[in-house]
């Protein structure tokens, strides 16, 4: 299972350095086609955040001091992604939900 968890996380981290320089470089040339927060919005950043946090937790797991069976190991990994998908969409919610003319109470 660790080459699972290897290969997941590898594929997690080259999507996720992926996304950061198309978001960056549709900034600076003013074009939101190539903007993977206009294409994918959440639902594509909720799976590139559960990819590596699939990756990390199950590489954690199985490489802890404690010997951990694969079945929980795998849990644990699944555990990983939810709470990375989950914290992935939350980041933001206060900017998509915030009034910009009101004043704060």
């Amino acid at each position: 299972m660790v080459k699972v968890y290897a290969v997941v996380l590898v594929v997690g981290i080259v999507a996720l350095l992926g996304w950061i320089m198309a978001r960056a470089f549709s900034l600076n040339i003013d074009r939101p086609s190539i903007d993977p927060e206009q294409r994918f919005g959440v639902p594509g950043r909720r799976i590139v955040a559960a990819m590596v946090g699939f990756g990390m937790a199950g590489m954690s797991a199985e490489f802890s001091p404690r010997d951990i069976a694969w079945p929980l190991a795998l849990v644990l990994a699944v555990a990983g992604a939810a709470a990375a998908a989950w914290y992935a969409g939350w980041v933001d919610r206060d900017v998509a939900d915030e009034d910009v003319g009101a004043e704060p109470t």
